[in-house]
């Protein structure tokens, strides 16, 4: 009795399950999110990283030594690389557009005080009565392509560092960048209410 209740004991222990966590590169996310948003932004010195308090439970958590590893049985716990990948070919043409069209269309529209970053970091036409009449429809088709284009980053970015459950934590990361990247006279919204930097 004592022999099977032995084998069926460390037959538990050998198939003990194996848990894989990945976490999220919080750090790594700001600093790719703020490179691109300077990118695309242009023109004048960047602006340094958004000061976050906390980071929301995104941050990479260290690793817990467990003893059982040393047998080869328990928990095992994968990080992810702390790196996150802008550089793909599909990432830098959407990354061109961006730019060419805040450089040509945008900009000047956000120095008007027309346009402002949404809390969720989308362009939003702020107050329409900035826009000169004849600009309307280019400016509006700007705005819808440029969102169009933020939210295919969003989902490029995580698909291209083999995490698509990263969407929304790279979305948000965005957007306190794109907040946090705003220059001096551009409008934002907190909380439901618009500010100036």
């Amino acid at each position: 009795m004592r022999r099977v209740m032995g084998i069926s004991l460390m037959s538990l222990v050998l198939c003990a399950c194996v848990t894989i966590n990945v976490y999220f590169p919080a750090a790594e996310a700001r600093e790719a999110a703020r490179e691109f948003v300077e990118n695309v932004i242009g023109d004048e010195a960047a602006s340094p990283p958004p000061a976050t308090p906390g980071d929301g439970g995104m941050a990479m958590r260290p690793t817990r030594f467990d003893p059982w590893m040393l047998l080869g049985i328990g928990s095992a716990q994968a990080q992810a690389q702390p790196d996150i990948t802008i550089r793909t070919p599909a990432i830098q043409a959407i990354q061109s557009r961006m730019e060419s069209r805040f450089s040509s269309v945008l900009r000047a529209q956000f120095d008007s005080g027309a346009l402002g970053f949404g809390g969720d970091g989308m362009i939003v036409v702020r107050d329409p009565s900035r826009l000169a009449i004849k600009d309307r429809v280019a400016v509006n088709a700007a705005v819808a392509d440029d969102n169009r284009d933020r939210k295919a980053v969003y989902r490029e970015i995580a698909v291209a560092n083999g995490h698509p459950e990263w969407e929304p934590q790279i979305r948000e990361v965005f957007a306190r960048q794109w907040i946090a990247s705003a220059r001096p006279g551009w409008w934002y919204q907190q909380g439901g209410a618009w500010k100036q930097k």
